[in-house]
Parts: structure tokens; sequence; C-alpha cells
């Protein structure tokens, strides 16, 4: 099945706020919005928003199984696993298993992300 389709709008339209997740543990500073995904692969698109203050150093790093794109759209983003600030227009493409993370933000931060669950590696 592909991912889900929907014709131009607006995801960061106040309208639009109840599309927006909250991420857990986070004190309510990073959230999400899943702009498509396929439901039976869990391929998916989305924005994750760094409120400004967003702090996740008591969460550690992360990683996962599977390649993940990430684009940062606006902000200025902190990355602990790799020492560097992330600005607008910074890319990374991440093979499954590389550790990144935890982020912090003093002015707030807007990342893409495109992520495909359907490719983890098994052991």
């Amino acid at each position: 099945m592909p991912k889900s389709c929907r014709t131009y709008w607006n995801a960061l339209a106040p309208e639009n706020g109840r599309l927006w997740t909250r991420v857990e543990g986070s004190n309510g500073k990073v959230e999400f919005c899943t702009l498509a995904i396929d439901n039976t692969t869990g391929d998916y698109t989305r924005l994750t928003r760094f409120l400004p203050g967003a702090d996740t150093t008591v969460s550690g790093g992360r990683s996962h199984d599977y390649p993940e794109e990430v684009y940062i759209v606006s902000g200025k983003l902190y990355d602990h696993a790799f020492k560097r600030w992330l600005e607008a227009g910074d890319y990374a493409s991440r093979p499954p298993g590389e550790v990144h993370g935890p982020f912090r933000t003093d002015i707030g931060c807007l990342v893409l992300e495109v992520s495909w669950p359907s490719q983890a590696k098994t052991a």
C-alpha cells in the first residue's frame, strides 16, 4: 500500500494544530505532525518541531534499525552525538543504527523527516 496522500495543506496553520502530537517525556517542548504514512509498511514523512528551550538530554541519544533522512527547515538544533549545530538547510541521510541526539535548542527548530521502517535491518 502506498503512503497516504493529501493535496496542498499547511501543517503549520493554526487550524491544523490538532494534528500535532507531543513527544512523551519532552515537557511539551517537542511535537510531531505526520504528513504521510504507509500503514502497511510504517514508512512515513513527518515534521518534528522543537520549541524554544527544548532539551532531550534526559532521553539520551537514539538510533533505529531503519534508514532516515532529515532536513532542517528552520531554526537551530544542537546534536550532541555529532557535537554540532544544525541550521536551516542542513541535511542528513542516516543509515540504520546511527546514533543521533540528544538534541537541544534555544530558539526552536523545524525538521522534516522521511523514514523507512520497511527497510529495517534484522539481526
